[in-house]
């Protein structure tokens, strides 16, 4: 088939650990359902005030599109902080430094599209505060 249509209502978030202990995050696999052979996406919800991992990724770059809330990043070494409201886009390079934040008391809600579909290439670094 040339094409696949995921509707929201068949997303199926899974609960993904934070690494600072706060409210998990969730994702939700586009991946499969949407039949992507050369790249990989997901939707996530952040809950107010949580964050992801400081990383790297050696294998991919990514594109990070703002459904709704604000979306913090921290980019490249030494990290910039970049805020994002609904509706923006962030297009990060392969092996540039990231952290997606919400640093707000609204829910977040990203989506995340990847290319190659690469998993496991990532160095994983210090958690900073800016």
């Amino acid at each position: 088939m040339s094409y696949h249509v995921v509707h929201s209502d068949a997303l199926e978030f899974e609960e993904r650990p934070t690494p600072d202990g706060a409210a998990p995050r969730q994702a939700a696999d586009v991946t499969e359902p949407g039949g992507l052979e050369q790249s990989r996406a997901r939707v996530w919800r952040y809950p107010a005030h949580s964050r992801g991992r400081r990383h790297k990724d050696l294998g991919q770059e990514e594109v990070f599109v703002v459904l709704e809330g604000t979306l913090t990043m921290l980019l490249g070494e030494p990290p910039e902080r970049v805020d994002v409201a609904a509706g923006g886009v962030v297009a990060v390079h392969q092996d540039t430094a990231l952290q997606v934040r919400n640093e707000t008391d609204e829910d977040l809600v990203l989506f995340i599209y990847g290319a190659p579909p690469v998993t496991g290439k990532a160095e994983f670094l210090e958690d900073v505060e800016l």
